[in-house]
C-alpha cells in the first residue's frame, strides 16, 4: 500500500527543494530520491489523521496547550538524558506529537538547528508555544551542559502551572454554570410566564400588589426590548474584555479581582504560587536574578504581582535585596518576604521559592474545596429567592382574587 511523503532535500547545487512523493515506505523514498540526484534532508509520511489535521478551524487552528509543552518537555528531556543526538531527538518529537501545530513547530526548529542556529533561538521563533521562561531555561542549559535535567524542570514547572489553572478553572465553572441556568430560567419566566399571568390580571381588573406590578413591568420591558438586551450585553462584554486585556484597562481590572470577595484571595494565592514556582525555577537553571524578574514579571498572570516584580527588578539593579522591595507592596504577604529574606541570607532561595510554591498550592486546593462546599447552598438558596419571589410575586393577586372580580 503506497502512501504520500513530504519531502525536502538539496540539489546539485545546494539548493534546498520540498515536494511529495508516492511510495511503500520511508527507506524507498529515500532511495528514489538519491536516483533522481537529490540529497534527502527530510522524508515525512503524510498520513489520514495528520491530512485532516491540515483543516484549520478559525480561533482554534494553531492553538498549543501548556499541557502539550509539559509532555514534550518531559519526553525530549528523556531522549537526550539517553544519549540521542539533538537532531534524532528533535525528528522522533516532530513525528510522535499528537497536537499538529506543535509537530510542525518542532519540524520547523529541527530545520533552523540543522542549519547551524542553536535550540533556544529556533525555539524563539515559535512564542505561540514557546514563552521567555521556556527560551531562557534552555539557553541556560544548552550553556552550563545540563538540558535534559533543564527540560525535566520545565516539564515539572508547566505541570504544576497546569494543575493550578485547572483547579482554580474548576472553582469557577461550577459558579458560572448555576448562575447560566439561574438568568435562563428567569428570562423564561419573564418572556412566557408571566405575560400569560398579566392577560389574566387585566381581565379581572382592580389594583395588584406593588410586587406583582414591578414583576410585570420588568416583564414588558425584557419582553419588548429582549433582542436590544441581548445585543447589548454581547457588545458590552466584548467591551469589558478588552478593556480588560488592554495596557490601561488591565492594571485596574486585575487590581479588581484581587479585591473580590474569596474569588480575589483564591487568585492572589494562585499568582503567588506561579511566581514562586517559576522564580525559583529561573535561579535554579541558573538564570541571572533581574532577568529572572523580567521574565516572573512578564509570565505572572496579574499586572499588580507583574508591576510589584518590575519594581524590585529596579531596586535590584541599584543594589537592593530581593525581600525589601517586595515587601513594600500589599500583594506579598510577610511570610513570603520573610521566607525569601531568609533564602537570600542562607544561599537557599531556589529551596525557599519552591516550599513558598508547595504551600500556595495546598492553600489554592484547601480554598477550592471550601468553595466548592459553600457556594453550592449559597447559590441554591440565591435559585430559590429569585425564583420563588417570582412566583410569590405572581399568585399574591391570587390570595385577594374576591376583591380583583367586579
Amino acid at each position: 500500500m503506497t502512501s504520500t511523503f513530504t519531502y525536502r532535500v538539496r540539489d546539485s547545487a545546494g539548493k534546498v527543494v520540498e515536494g511529495k512523493l508516492e511510495g511503500a515506505d520511508e527507506a524507498l523514498v529515500v532511495r528514489k530520491l538519491r536516483e533522481m540526484g537529490y540529497t534527502p534532508i527530510t522524508v515525512t509520511r503524510r498520513d489520514s489523521s495528520r491530512l485532516q489535521s491540515d483543516i484549520k478551524i478559525p480561533g482554534l487552528s494553531g492553538r498549543v496547550a501548556l499541557k502539550d509543552v509539559a509532555v514534550l518537555s518531559r519526553q525530549f528531556a528523556t531522549m537526550i538524558n539517553s544519549g540521542l543526538s539533538l537532531l534524532r531527538a528533535l525528528s522522533i518529537l516532530s513525528e510522535q506529537t499528537e497536537n499538529a501545530a506543535l509537530a510542525r513547530m518542532i519540524g520547523e526548529v529541527r530545520q533552523d538547528v540543522e542549519r547551524g542556529s542553536s535550540l533556544s533561538a529556533s525555539l524563539a521563533r515559535h512564542p505561540k508555544a514557546f514563552n521567555r521562561l521556556y527560551i531562557s531555561m534552555v539557553r541556560s542549559g544548552e550553556v552550563g551542559g545540563s538540558l535534559d535535567a533543564v527540560l525535566m524542570r520545565l516539564a515539572d514547572t508547566i505541570e504544576s502551572q497546569v494543575e493550578l489553572h485547572r483547579k482554580v478553572k474548576s472553582a469557577m465553572t461550577y459558579p458560572v454554570v448555576v448562575f447560566s441556568l439561574v438568568v435562563f430560567i428567569a428570562s423564561a419566566m419573564l418572556l412566557f410566564i408571566v405575560p400569560q399571568f398579566k392577560g389574566i390580571y387585566v381581565e379581572l381588573g382592580g389594583t395588584l400588589p406593588l410586587p406583582t406590578r414591578i414583576l410585570i413591568s420588568i416583564s414588558d420591558v425584557v419582553k419588548k426590548y429582549f433582542p436590544v438586551l441581548i445585543l447589548l450585553s454581547g457588545v458590552g462584554g466584548w467591551f469589558l474584555r478588552r478593556w480588560a486585556r488592554s495596557p490601561k484597562g488591565r492594571p485596574t481590572w486585575d487590581a479588581f479581582v484581587l479585591k473580590v470577595p474569596v474569588f480575589g484571595l483564591l487568585a492572589r494565592k494562585g499568582a503567588l504560587a506561579r511566581f514562586a514556582r517559576t522564580l525559583a525555577a529561573l535561579t535554579r537553571s541558573g538564570v541571572g536574578i533581574l532577568e529572572a524578574l523580567e521574565i516572573v514579571a512578564d509570565t505572572a498572570g496579574n499586572e499588580v504581582v507583574a508591576l510589584a516584580l518590575r519594581d524590585t527588578q529596579r531596586a535590584v539593579k541599584q543594589g537592593d535585596t530581593l525581600a525589601r522591595p517586595l515587601s513594600q507592596h500589599e500583594v506579598f504577604p510577610p511570610m513570603v518576604v520573610q521566607m525569601i529574606a531568609v533564602g537570600e541570607e542562607t544561599g537557599a532561595l531556589d529551596d525557599m521559592l519552591d516550599k513558598i510554591a508547595d504551600f500556595y498550592d495546598q492553600e489554592v486546593e484547601a480554598t477550592v474545596d471550601a468553595l466548592t462546599s459553600l457556594i453550592e447552598p449559597l447559590l441554591i438558596v440565591t435559585m430559590g429567592v429569585l425564583v420563588g419571589g417570582m412566583i410569590i410575586s405572581l399568585y399574591l393577586p391570587m390570595f385577594r382574587i374576591i376583591t380583583l372580580i367586579k
